[in-house]
């Protein structure tokens, strides 16, 4: 019974939630367009399994996936911290379980990201399969993994996040200035679509459950800042997959 209390309360909240499109998208077709809805029956239907399908997500980021993650990284620090209680003399290798951890869950969910799959297929698709797919999801996935390790490694540091998102700013600013530019667009938006359905949540359960299980450190102000880095990193990685990539092609033209 008190799964069903939650799904119904999760499925409130989504109605909520999607109204407002749905709303807009309806005023447009009927007030401003001024035609009929083509295909009803398709449109309602597809609204019903939208509300549906973010509803059972939404229970299962509650029921699942931030209890998981937090459980995981509890286990993960508990040695430690009984190792030395208080967290006194503690260094930031000892975490080094936490730091592998966070980059293996932040490669596998990347992997998974739904809209990485549409992104780097259209791409491979516009480019005329001069950028492979499989190897811009690759790209992306160490980068992912890598942003969640250095996210995790900040909250154990307990360092500036402005700090260190201006500096790797900086070295992305520089990357865009040697990257082909016909892939720079393409690194920037496979960074944004990296922290979509599956990573976001998965990530921010590994953040907040490392903030609440190292001592000294606050979930409302160091819990959060993973989701940063995980979007910034893959930008990194491409922007140097690519300007690998053209290098090696102009070697290969050179000695032709």
């Amino acid at each position: 019974m008190e799964l069903l209390a939650r799904i119904v309360e999760a499925g409130e909240s989504t109605l909520f939630n999607i109204a407002p499109i749905i709303a807009v998208l309806l005023g447009f077709q009927l007030f401003i367009l001024r035609r009929r809805l083509p295909n009803i029956r398709r449109m309602l239907a597809g609204c019903v399994a939208v509300a549906v399908g973010l509803t059972l997500f939404l229970v299962g980021l509650n029921e699942a996936l931030f209890p998981i993650g937090q459980t995981m990284v509890e286990q993960l620090t508990q040695p430690v911290l009984d190792a030395a209680p208080g967290g006194a003399g503690v260094q930031w290798f000892d975490y080094a379980p936490v730091y592998a951890f966070g980059a293996c869950i932040g490669m596998a969910a990347a992997l998974a990201e739904p809209a990485l799959i549409a992104v780097s297929l259209k791409a491979e698709e516009v480019s005329g399969r001069t950028v492979p797919a499989f190897g811009l999801r690759l790209a992306v996935a160490l980068g992912a993994g890598a942003g969640v390790a250095l996210g995790t490694l900040r909250i154990v540091l307990d360092t500036s996040l402005p700090v260190m998102i201006g500096a790797a700013y900086a070295i992305v600013a520089l990357q865009t200035l040697a990257a082909p530019r016909s892939l720079v667009a393409i690194a920037y938006d496979v960074g944004g679509v990296t922290t979509s359905t599956v990573t976001v949540p998965v990530v921010a359960a590994l953040g907040l459950g490392l903030a609440s299980a190292i001592p000294g450190r606050s979930p409302l102000l160091d819990g959060f800042g993973l989701i940063a880095f995980t979007c910034l990193c893959p930008i990194m990685t491409v922007l140097a997959y690519a300007t690998a990539a053209d290098r090696m092609r102009r070697r290969r033209r050179e000695t032709d």
